[in-house]
């Protein structure tokens, strides 16, 4: 019999637990988030039957055409890269961006919050990797970022993000992990309050959730290879 996304979300679900447990952490402490970039509303629509209740986007026109044809109850979330120019929508459509990485994205959010008359939940995305041409502020550009979004009433910074490099064993993204969080306690020890860690996807997510992660992003082990 083939395997049903259902089959697939489930043996997440049990993935997530186990590995909350051997942190000694509480499974429910672990929010999922299930990434359905590319893929098709029918699909989409059979994970929420399965219990997804919380699914990721990388792009936000993509999203606005799935959102109007699901008015399920899922919430959505933006885990990609987000151009100034689509923060307006972004603000309507989303109720947490994983991706908030300058200042200048961080005034238009609050803007277009203060015309929508809602605050914008934020993570702000760290690149680790020190990589060139990947979104995200140096670990050193987290602490400005978060004092410059303080001066926002609008936006609303609730932890940090991070994609490290790929690395074919899961292990080697374990000193990544522990750098986000130990970034994330130093930060809260200097009185900003983030209570959220999103990292790890389908290749590393349970490393992740052993090393602090609050949200995982999980596409490949629930909906399968991308399209094309």
């Amino acid at each position: 019999m083939a395997e049903t996304i259902r089959d697939r979300v489930l043996r997440v679900q049990e993935r997530i637990r186990s590995a909350a447990v051997r942190a000694g952490r509480e499974p429910s402490s672990i929010t999922l988030v299930a990434v359905s970039k590319t893929m098709p509303v029918d699909v989409i629509r059979e994970a929420i039957a399965a219990g997804v209740r919380i699914l990721g986007e990388n792009r936000v026109q993509e999203a606005r055409d799935k959102i109007a044809a699901l008015p399920d109850p899922a919430a959505w979330h933006l885990v990609g890269h987000l151009q100034t120019n689509k923060a307006k929508l972004a603000v309507q459509l989303f109720e947490l961006i994983h991706s908030l990485d300058s200042p200048r994205l961080a005034q238009a959010l609050d803007r277009y919050g203060q015309e929508a008359g809602q605050g914008v939940p934020c993570l702000i995305e760290v690149n680790l990797g020190a990589e060139e041409g990947k979104s995200g502020v140096s670990e050193d550009g987290v602490r400005p970022l978060l004092e410059a979004a303080g001066q926002l009433p609008h936006l609303r910074i609730q932890g940090l993000m991070a994609i490290p490099p790929f690395l074919p064993d899961p292990e080697q993204s374990r000193p990544l992990f522990r750098r986000l969080r130990a970034l994330r306690d130093k930060l809260e020890a200097e009185g900003f309050p983030l209570a959220e860690l999103s990292m790890g996807m389908t290749h590393d997510f349970e490393v992740a959730i052993e090393e602090g992660a609050t949200l995982v992003r999980i596409g490949t082990a629930i909906f399968g290879p991308r399209p094309g």
